[in-house]
């Protein structure tokens, strides 16, 4: 696997690869891989002649307060666990040489309605620093495809709508979110968790999971969400969100939608751990939104 850090290189590498009409596919990372990652990396080697990914902690879209100082470097192993799993190309830039003119007067992308509220709306900023350096890596590697996790799913409909709206020819393929054998979403944050607090964090799928059937079987929305928020809570969760939106962000439809995307984000100490799932509803008469 080449590695690379700088962009004329990587511009001139890609080139050679369209001249030769390979097709070209992305995996951004900030590094600190697991095997959530490397799923989006044999996703794309799957689509792909050449999986490009990239590597880069970025501070846009840290907010003050957050671990961006603490965020794990570990780019011998990523570099290794690539290798592994067929990359071709890795990316790995310093912060100057995306940001060479500095952060306080870079110019920056706002992804307007579906970066609202969830994550969006206790991370201000967050997702204008995604919808910035994903918009640079597009512009850079000029993929094909590119790979996100459904994990992060707010995230992934940003990118969606980013590229419709300013019309990427760029096709986003969403990968299914990869667990550890209790039920937790892999994360790389998850190493931040003390072993007592690891072994409750896979109390928040299966709370999920039992909200999802109790919506499934025809419960009123508020009600589950409610019995969940108290569950989550008397376990020792600090709830930051529990959601129910329809599979494009939008308020859930009661009536209306039969497929929804149940959201959750919550603290376990000083850790923020995210989790989502897909829940197939009856149909009913009623017609209210619960947002």
């Amino acid at each position: 696997m080449q590695t690379l850090h700088e962009i004329a290189p990587l511009r001139e590498t890609l080139r050679e690869h369209r001249m030769a009409g390979r097709r070209i596919a992305l995996v951004p990372t900030m590094g600190n891989l697991h095997e959530g990652h490397l799923a989006l990396v044999d996703r794309a080697r799957q689509l792909a002649d050449v999986v490009v990914a990239t590597l880069f902690v970025n501070p846009l879209q840290f907010g003050a307060g957050e671990d961006f100082g603490q965020y794990p470097r570990t780019l011998e192993s990523d570099r290794d666990q690539l290798t592994a799993h067929g990359c071709d190309l890795l990316f790995a830039p310093s912060v100057e040489t995306l940001y060479p003119r500095g952060l306080a007067t870079q110019t920056q992308v706002h992804v307007p309605d579906v970066s609202e509220g969830l994550c969006g709306g206790s991370r201000i900023g967050h997702f204008d620093g995604v919808a910035t350096v994903v918009s640079l890596l597009f512009h850079l590697v000029q993929p094909d495809i590119a790979c996100f996790g459904e994990k992060d799913f707010q995230q992934l409909a940003v990118i969606r709508k980013l590229v419709a709206d300013l019309h990427f020819p760029i096709e986003i393929v969403g990968v299914p979110i990869v667990r550890a054998a209790d039920g937790l979403a892999l994360s790389s944050r998850n190493g931040y968790l003390t072993p007592d607090q690891r072994a409750l964090a896979p109390v928040l799928q299966q709370t999920l999971a039992r909200c999802r059937e109790a919506l499934s079987r025809g419960q009123p929305p508020s009600a589950a969400l409610h019995e969940a928020s108290q569950a989550l809570q008397e376990a020792g969760f600090r709830l930051d969100y529990l959601e129910l939106r329809g599979q494009d962000l939008s308020p859930f439809e009661l009536g209306g939608d039969t497929q929804a995307q149940l959201l959750a984000a919550v603290y376990l100490g000083s850790t923020r751990l995210i989790d989502n799932v897909a829940v197939a509803l009856p149909s009913t008469g009623a017609d209210r939104r619960h947002g």
